[in-house]
């Protein structure tokens, strides 16, 4: 072998080393990023770990954190931050729905206990009045007493057929298919006007009715519409100082009127809550138009209450 072979040799082994080498550093520098980035890992998913075990017990809005840049361990907690966001609008829906449980609970008990606690006083003065030498005046007051005990077992009644119509009408308590028809509400409107128009009298309620002479037509459930027509007349009853207006316009919007001087617009807009009452209603359970809500919403309509200058107008209007 020559001296210049010898050299080409030499250069190209040096050239193989060097290269090595570098093989060797980029590969140890590849290592060393890669054990520096999975610390960082590491100590993100330690802290969203902790993170997480740690947010459920506090009361704050505080969400994950990430200290690293990595991509994939921010979607992670961005994806964790929407599940605990979630979360907590549960637990919030949970809260409320437990407190208006609590609160609903309160008031059917208050409507039921004090109707019973009539009857029971009326029973024992009833009773300690026949214990005694029965005379005319004796007899007038136990029928007094009878009738006393009847009014106060029809507010029962009337509350237990109430309550049993609004489990019937919640969302989720029937899941059976709406069975719909087409129907002209000019003439359901004037059967249930006529149905209650005697208990309008009684309550020195006259009516004034407005309706277009073509027939505005509808598909719906004729026995839903019917109760959410009785529920808002009988709202009226309630609330009405001896007027009541009832316009069924040409675009089948419904208007219901009248003055209600015993109501503010912050009774108007509770108006739909379930078991709210005013001092000022009679024999109410405060369930009426919390039905003809969910029955109307059930149907695909609109249904809502506004109270301006002393008048109290309920808007009823089912789309096509």
């Amino acid at each position: 072998m020559n001296r210049k072979e010898a050299y080409r040799e030499d250069i190209e082994r040096y050239v193989m080393e060097k290269k090595l080498i570098i093989t060797i550093v980029i590969l140890l520098c590849i290592l060393l990023v890669m054990s520096v980035k999975i610390c960082l890992m590491r100590q993100a998913a330690r802290e969203i770990r902790e993170g997480i075990g740690r947010i459920p017990k506090t009361e704050t809005n505080v969400l994950l954190t990430v200290p690293c840049r990595d991509g994939e361990m921010r979607r992670l907690a961005a994806a964790l931050n929407e599940e605990l966001r979630g979360l907590r609008r549960q637990r919030c829906r949970y809260e409320q729905g437990d407190l208006q449980l609590k609160e609903t609970v309160a008031n059917v008990s208050h409507d039921i206990r004090t109707p019973l606690t009539a009857v029971c006083g009326y029973l024992d003065l009833a009773r300690q009045q026949l214990e005694r030498p029965a005379g005319q005046e004796d007899l007038e007051a136990v029928k007094r007493y009878l009738y006393m005990m009847e009014n106060r077992t029809e507010a029962l009644k009337q509350l237990t057929e109430e309550l049993f119509r609004y489990a019937a009408a919640v969302p989720g308590a029937q899941m059976q298919e709406i069975v719909s028809e087409e129907i002209v509400l000019n003439r359901e409107l004037e059967e249930s006007i006529a149905v209650y128009y005697a208990a309008l009298k009684n309550n020195n309620i006259t009516p004034v009715i407005n309706m277009p002479e073509q027939q505005i037509k509808c598909r719906l459930n004729k026995g839903m519409l019917s109760r959410i027509f009785g529920n808002i007349i009988g709202n009226a009853m309630k609330y009405s100082d001896g007027d009541l207006m009832i316009r069924l316009y040409e675009t089948g919007e419904m208007l219901f009127a009248n003055h209600a001087s015993g109501l503010d617009e912050v009774q108007a807009g509770k108006l739909f809550d379930r078991f709210y009452t005013v001092h000022s209603a009679r024999k109410s359970t405060g369930l009426g138009l919390s039905i003809a809500r969910q029955l109307t919403e059930r149907m695909g309509g609109n249904i809502d209450a506004h109270y301006r200058d002393g008048v109290l107008s309920i808007h009823l209007f089912f789309p096509n």
